[in-house]
């Protein structure tokens, strides 16, 4: 099992002119603890579950970048890409150019969106969830087409290019893996199945059942279920000075026994490092064989 890091908060302890030198510290401290992923949320406004939308909030793309050059080994990506957010064609070009500058090291994680106040709060279109969806799948054929540098015009429902030019190509061939994020039973598993290298599910009472629904899916497909990776939204909360690991390593063996391979979540006080330090001590090498 991998274990990844998600920076959803940057409201760190001295403000935004410490920010960069803060966020630095953490990328450089989880890539040389063994973290397998770094991802950020997409978003334009800050969350609910974090705080209230005025609280700081960082453009995902350009902190990955930065966040690649304080790294030399960790994976790289978002936690999720609304598709509305970006025109499909420029966000392939955007993770194309993460992964030639990282060295190989992006991916795209991308889903359907639903964050409603930060784009009208922008002015970015927000069409019906119907819509939304059309949109997911015709981006998701538009990102495979550009990474296997096919230039042929692309003529869909909401999206046309003339000429789908991506260059330089993706280092990661044919594209950077992709990760579909939410468990919609009807329409989100069934793209995992068609179209995803790996999903990102939460933590719920009925997460077997996801899993199920999604193998059904691959079924349909002709997709082999276990060459997804199944990954789960977890937040190795280990205390702050290692009590919870015991509870952590047990969340995470539940997981494991289910078929997860990784988790990505938040780290909470991870300004502070320590618990960092103690999931690469305590957590990553138990969980590496499972």
């Amino acid at each position: 099992m991998q274990i990844g890091l998600q920076i959803p908060d940057f409201t760190n302890p001295d403000g935004p002119a410490q920010l960069a030198a803060d966020l630095a510290r953490v990328a450089r401290s989880a890539d040389e603890l063994g973290f397998h992923y770094l991802a950020v949320m997409d978003h334009f406004f800050q969350i609910g579950l974090f705080g209230p939308p005025e609280r700081e909030m960082l453009e995902a793309y350009t902190t990955l970048g930065f966040l690649a050059a304080h790294t030399s080994r960790i994976e790289l990506l978002t936690v999720m890409t609304g598709v509305i957010y970006r025109h499909p064609g420029l966000l392939a070009k955007t993770v194309t150019t993460l992964d030639v500058l990282s060295g190989g090291r992006a991916w795209l994680g991308i889903g359907a969106a639903w964050y409603e106040e930060e784009a009208r709060g922008l002015g970015v279109p927000f069409p019906p969830v119907a819509s939304r969806f059309e949109q997911l799948e015709e981006a998701l054929r538009i990102y495979q087409q550009m990474g296997r540098e096919d230039e042929a015009p692309f003529r869909g429902k909401h999206f046309e290019l003339d000429r789908p030019l991506n260059s330089p190509a993706p280092l990661r061939r044919p594209y950077p893996p992709i990760m579909i994020g939410g468990g919609g039973e009807k329409k989100t598993l069934r793209l995992v199945a068609k179209y995803a290298d790996a999903c990102n599910l939460f933590v719920t009472p009925d997460l077997e059942h996801k899993l199920d629904v999604l193998r059904e899916h691959c079924a349909r497909e002709g997709r082999d279920y276990d060459e997804i990776l199944k990954t789960a939204c977890y937040v190795p909360d280990v205390g702050a000075k290692g009590e919870r690991v015991d509870a952590v390593l047990a969340d995470l063996r539940r997981l494991a026994d289910l078929g997860f391979g990784a988790t990505i979540g938040a780290v909470p006080d991870v300004y502070a490092i320590t618990p960092l330090e103690i999931i690469g001590r305590e957590l990553i090498p138990t969980v590496a064989d499972w």
